[in-house]
């Protein structure tokens, strides 16, 4: 037991009450017990302290599968901390529910799942410190995740993306046109997008719109005016803000994740219509990226797409977060610059062969993931099973390894 009101909390709990109606009645409790949601959401400060201090990226508990702990993942390497309070289910209820807005829980009583962004201040005087946090049900009770939002942002300076490539981000350089962030969850392609923003934010005079679910950095205007809409709290979908924005005045827009077939031919249409768009796929490579945009249509209008994407798509990032023999982690990234040929691979239904374009395109910026981790295990940040670990292809990532000796 962790919260000192729990089993007057429980006097009043049937025990054969379960699931969404148990939620309800602590909910009820909580929100007329100030006392008891101020307990319930310092522990969920205190456990968010603990998270910054041991610069965990994630931090999960409750549901069975926990075993009531307290799960952070450091480093790539998630693990129950001893450090830390334990919390039965009920517990765990009120802390999840002391953070939610009445509208958010009836978001989550009904679909049983929400994800949402929240600022909390962790020591006094500091400016809040952003989470964004996922809610859902396991086994008929509330589990919950947060991720920490990076504070201060990276500047793209010290991403080592190629000088060319930098360019072709900066509206300054490149007016127009799709430029995507790929990788799977965690791999820091937020991270990327932030960089990305605050650098035209410093560099051009511009209307910069982000549509996000949720928003997790808030970035402040400079040179650019700058615009958050976050799903469910300003607008309902990546597809309708992306609409809305065309009539916003935008000089680039950037939507969260194109997910859906609806989103990307609306992303489609704004980069056809003169914007500069940034988005996210959640695809390991390059090639893998243009597959999943073309089969996301179906057949009779995938070669409409493929012309549409050949015109406008510029550049391609696939990044993944890889262990460095420091224990920390490092980014490593495939990066595809679309010029002439690549256009025409996309038209003529050559996608496979963009691949050994992308591995001869160094004078332009190109690079693939196996190439550029065999740089990461050449200047002895990674090691040789790391990076064949998280090589695409492993066959092609061996025969650089084996022959570079």
């Amino acid at each position: 037991m962790s919260l000192s009101f729990l089993p007057e909390m429980q006097v009043s709990l049937p025990e054969y009450l379960t699931g969404t109606a148990r939620f309800q009645n602590i909910n009820k409790m909580i929100t007329f017990n100030a006392s008891w949601k101020n307990e319930a959401y310092n522990n969920l400060r205190n456990l968010l302290k603990h998270m910054r201090k041991i610069e965990a990226s994630d931090i999960d508990f409750g549901g069975p599968g926990s075993n009531g702990k307290v799960w952070y993942r450091v480093f790539g390497t998630k693990t129950f901390s001893n450090d830390v309070p334990q919390y039965t289910e009920d517990e765990v209820t009120a802390i999840i529910l002391s953070i939610l807005t009445d509208d958010q829980k009836v978001i989550l009583f009904n679909n049983k799942n929400i994800d949402f962004s929240h600022g909390i201040v962790l020591e006094e005087n500091e400016r809040p410190g952003r989470f964004r946090g996922d809610v859902y049900y396991e086994s008929n009770v509330l589990v919950v995740n947060f991720r920490r939002i990076n504070e201060d942002l990276f500047k793209i300076d010290s991403l080592n993306f190629p000088e060319i490539i930098t360019k072709r981000f900066n509206l300054k350089f490149e007016k127009s046109g799709l430029f995507l962030i790929t990788g799977i969850t965690g791999s820091g392609k937020s991270c990327t997008l932030d960089s990305i923003v605050d650098m035209n934010n410093h560099d051009n005079y511009a209307h910069i719109i982000i549509i996000g679910n949720p928003i997790e950095f808030v970035h402040r205007s400079d040179k650019c005016l700058l615009r958050h809409r976050e799903i469910g709290e300003d607008v309902l979908s990546f597809q309708e803000g992306t609409i809305q924005a065309l009539r916003q005045d935008p000089d680039i827009i950037v939507v969260g994740e194109m997910r859906d077939p609806g989103t990307i031919a609306t992303v489609l249409e704004a980069t056809d219509s003169g914007h500069k768009v940034f988005s996210t796929l959640h695809t390991s490579s390059a090639v893998d990226s243009l597959h999943r945009i073309v089969a996301e249509f179906p057949p009779l209008e995938q070669e409409r797409i493929r012309f549409r994407l050949a015109d406008v798509l510029k550049v391609i990032v696939s990044q993944k977060l890889v262990p460095d023999k420091q224990g920390k982690l490092l980014m490593a990234k495939e990066i595809l610059s679309v010029d002439a040929s690549i256009q025409a691979a996309i038209r003529n239904k050559n996608i496979g062969e963009i691949y050994q374009m992308v591995t001869e395109g160094s004078k332009k910026g190109m690079i693939t993931l196996e190439q550029d981790l065999f740089r990461n295990y050449k200047n002895g940040k990674i090691t040789k099973e790391t990076a064949m670990n998280y090589a695409n292809n492993k066959k092609r990532m061996d025969h650089l390894i084996t022959y570079s000796n």
